[in-house]
């Protein structure tokens, strides 16, 4: 590429980062990193009607903890600062005043009320979508229609008004989507958008513009909602007199069951985050889930989007972000919505963990036994883990064997009901209870191999003894070797508790 490549993420503060969202910033993010390039994170609050407070923190927040850290931009600063843009209001006049002065925009004075009920005489008439455009235009109150002197008697009186793009009529409109291939508009279809009002602030339009352009951006890559809005962007860099960046706009993430984008309803209808953080909304107090609060690892959320749109030709599908970095091309990126897979989320998860060092992982399950009232050593919580980790999705089903750090308080009245026969059960517990006293080397091989051979010397299978002694050290059916249990708990332990399930179960 010729330019350096400068992309930019810049969503409105209009309450919690969708998931969506963070896939959009991580396409830019890989796209910068790929070709050594800048990220840039840029807020556009020009509606400040919409603004919620606390949403600007934490989608800065949400990006740190997915890992798709901008170089540049609002909390990181940067040579094209400030990237708020309700702190740049004052440079977007100009350009308002040049689209004005070379014909590309005019001054409208008609009044919100007025515009609505001719939008409701258009009704009326079966005309439902008027729209303000290159045929209205001429039969409302704006500068092609009044005098000049009346304009700026308006004006200068402070009657509110909004510049808007005067868009030609019959001309096409064309531009490249390195996603889309050729994309083309008819400027008929397109109305006379609102740039730029009298309280000095610019709509999304404009500010969106010249941002990008001032800022020096060379690619736009946004979500497929924006595209209906890319004539217009197109045809105001041709009336500012600038070079448009290249265009990607990324298809939609669709719900899992049934069409339509993903939302809030849909994962509060089947049970998952949307949210990369939980977010509590302000003036109802309803709490929102989200993937970190969830106990999902940021690295595996990463993973999931980065494959929910974008292709990598091969069947990988765990990657590095190096590996991330190294095989993201645009170009992979689907043209076609992708379903959003609840199920397949988890799998990445469980990936995730299994990947990680046990150790590591007793530091994320130390804080939470800690919750529940259990000390153990950071030593111990990383055998766990290392015993746990292949049964387990999240950290927090690493606890799942509550028998891990104390012997159980009851026992599984069905699993008892179906293996413990009084008196027979009793006695082979007790035998092989003896024969584990006597064991020197107390690792899960000799404990396994000291089993058959106790086994064999009944004459019976591995279902008729096993599952009690499955039983005695957890007091459940299912879990990982017992083997393994009674190496990790130790010999004084796994003794004491056979003991006590004889005790209890055989009266």
């Amino acid at each position: 590429m010729d330019k350096r490549v400068r992309v930019r993420f810049a969503p409105s503060p209009t309450g919690p980062l969708h998931i969506g969202g963070v896939r959009t910033a991580l396409y830019n993010y890989l796209f910068a990193k790929k070709h050594g390039g800048d990220f840039l994170l840029r807020i556009e609050d020009t509606d400040q009607g919409r603004f919620v407070h606390g949403a600007e923190e934490y989608i800065i927040e949400s990006l740190k903890w997915c890992g798709i850290e901008p170089n540049e931009g609002v909390g990181y600063g940067g040579a094209h600062a400030p990237y708020r843009q309700s702190e740049r209001k004052a440079m977007y006049k100009p350009y308002a005043e040049q689209l004005i002065s070379s014909g590309w925009a005019y001054y409208a004075f008609d009044t919100p009320e007025e515009l609505d009920t001719i939008r409701k005489q258009a009704e009326l008439a079966k005309m439902p979508n008027w729209q303000y455009n290159s045929i209205s235009r001429m039969t409302m109150k704006n500068s092609l229609t009044l005098p000049e002197d009346e304009v700026k008697t308006r004006i200068a009186k402070g009657e509110p008004y909004v510049v808007r793009f005067k868009m030609p009529r019959n001309e096409e409109v064309r531009f490249h989507d390195s996603i889309r291939g050729w994309v083309i508009f008819s400027t008929n279809e397109l109305d006379d958008k609102v740039l730029y009002k009298s309280d000095g602030m610019p709509t999304y339009h404009l500010a969106n513009i010249v941002d990008d352009h001032t800022m020096e951006i060379s690619h736009v890559i946004r979500g497929e909602e924006w595209l209906p809005s890319a004539p217009l962007h197109i045809m105001m860099y041709r009336a500012l007199g600038w070079e448009a960046p290249e265009f990607a706009h990324l298809p939609l993430i669709l719900k899992p069951d049934g069409n339509g984008k993903l939302s809030k309803r849909d994962g509060d209808r089947l049970g998952f985050p949307v949210f990369p953080l939980e977010w509590k909304d302000a003036s109802t107090g309803e709490i929102s889930n989200g993937y970190r609060e969830k106990g999902y690892f940021p690295k595996a959320v990463i993973n999931m989007l980065l494959l929910l749109g974008w292709a990598p030709g091969n069947n990988q599908e765990i990657f590095t972000e190096k590996e991330m970095i190294n095989a993201f091309t645009i170009e992979r990126i689907g043209k076609s919505g992708s379903k959003f897979d609840p199920d397949k989320t988890r799998w990445f998860n469980q990936q995730y963990l299994r990947l990680t060092p046990p150790e590591e992982l007793a530091e994320l399950l130390l804080p939470l036994l800690k919750a529940k009232g259990i000390t153990v050593t950071a030593d111990y919580a990383a055998k766990v883990c290392n015993l746990m980790s292949e049964r387990a999705v999240f950290v927090a089903d690493l606890m799942e064997g509550d028998y891990l750090f104390h012997a159980p308080a009851n026992y599984d009245a069905d699993a008892v009901a179906k293996k413990w026969k009084k008196g027979e059960s009793g006695m082979l517990m007790n035998e092989w209870k003896e024969v584990l006293t006597s064991l020197d080397d107390f690792s899960s091989t000799t404990i396994e191999n000291r089993f058959k051979e106790f086994i064999a010397s009944k004459e019976l299978g591995m279902g008729a003894v096993m599952p009690l002694f499955r039983i005695a050290l957890t007091g459940m059916l299912s879990g990982p070797s017992s083997s393994q249990v009674a190496e990790l708990i130790g010999k004084e332990e796994s003794v004491r508790r056979i003991k006590i399930a004889i005790d209890t179960l055989e009266k």
